[in-house]
């Protein structure tokens, strides 16, 4: 099931801008592994969306993965997310330079906005 987080504002004027975004998934299914797959999209000038990363890893059963993805110097960003299981949870976090997190850019499971597909890249 894929997921988006939308597309966040990452600016410090209307407050602190992420230097990088955290994936944390966990695999609450006791017996199958599932396969993650992570697409960011960033702008550095609001207009044009651009793939800064794409990438797919696998979370053993009954674990968590915490994965972390520089978008430092971009105004907005968007993450995507998908899982081959239904049993994936995720939380996308942005951290400032000191590693403190980011006023309004953390989007919990409940949060993240359902999509059909994961866009394609750009």
């Amino acid at each position: 099931m894929p997921y988006s987080t939308g597309i966040v504002t990452n600016t410090r004027f209307i407050g602190t801008a992420a230097s990088s975004v955290v994936v944390s998934t966990r695999n609450i299914d006791v017996i199958n592994s599932t396969t993650v797959t992570v697409h960011i999209f960033a702008s550095v000038n609001s207009s044009v969306f651009y793939t800064a990363y794409l990438t797919s890893y696998v979370v053993a059963a009954n674990s968590f993965d915490v994965r972390s993805f520089s978008i430092g110097g971009n105004v907005a960003y968007e993450v995507q997310l998908s899982s081959s299981t239904t049993s994936a949870l995720f939380t996308v976090t942005g951290l400032d330079e000191f590693g403190n997190l980011t006023e309004d850019q953390r989007i919990p499971q409940a949060e993240l906005i359902f999509i059909p597909t994961l866009s394609p890249v750009i």
